[in-house]
């Protein structure tokens, strides 16, 4: 939720602060989203409150009679448009690379390189305490991962088996059953040559 306020406080100012509905939307959005939520408006009220206590979002003044809401990242942290973009997206779409990273948050801020990007989330990490994290680099992937940490410390999940040492599995339980099949043509073939000599045998003494 924090994540949608951030990018709608960026990408579009002008209906921003965000009546409650709108951040409802927001959130259960379907696109930029991952997990994808379908979130109720209880649900939003008490991670509204549960922000207000880390005075990380609160209501905001104005002369809607519409309660609106936003978020108080510049307050709590005074981040910089670079270092905004960037958490806010690990908020939307959880762990990304740095390339990903650099694709999605050009519409909150364009990253002229990657280097860029990196010295942002060094950045990020070297705060007290750390609100970004490098993840170890799994199985199959060819590059690490970044994870925000407002949530708390970030649990690496299990690498699922690679796809190519199920099939190198499956590959070598084929080479064994064409191998079984093979001894038994074998088999068979000898056991048809034994009967044909038995049987010219048995012929001589007829």
């Amino acid at each position: 939720m924090l994540g949608c306020l951030v990018e709608k406080e960026i990408t579009t100012p002008e209906y921003y602060p965000l009546s409650l509905n709108a951040l409802i939307h927001a959130c259960n959005q379907k696109s930029n989203r991952d997990p994808l939520m379908n979130l109720e408006e209880d649900a939003v009220r008490g991670a509204l409150r549960a922000l207000g206590d880390l005075m990380l979002a609160r209501s905001a003044s104005g002369d809607s009679r519409v309660s609106k809401y936003e978020h108080r990242l510049a307050d709590t942290f005074n981040f910089t448009r670079p270092e905004t973009a960037i958490l806010c997206e690990l908020l939307l779409r959880g762990p990304q690379t740095p390339g990903e990273l650099r694709s999605r948050a050009e519409r909150m801020h364009p990253f002229e390189d990657l280097g860029l990007v990196q010295s942002t989330l060094k950045r990020l990490m070297e705060r007290e305490p750390p609100l970004a994290k490098l993840l170890p680099r799994q199985t199959g992937n060819k590059e690490a991962r970044y994870a925000h940490l407002l949530s708390g410390d970030v649990e690496v999940p299990e690498a699922p088996p690679r796809k190519e040492a199920v099939v190198s599995g499956s590959a070598a339980e084929n080479a064994r059953i064409a191998g079984l099949e093979s001894e038994i043509a074998d088999l068979r073939q000898e056991i048809a040559d034994l009967k044909r000599q038995f049987g010219e045998f048995r012929r001589q003494f007829e």
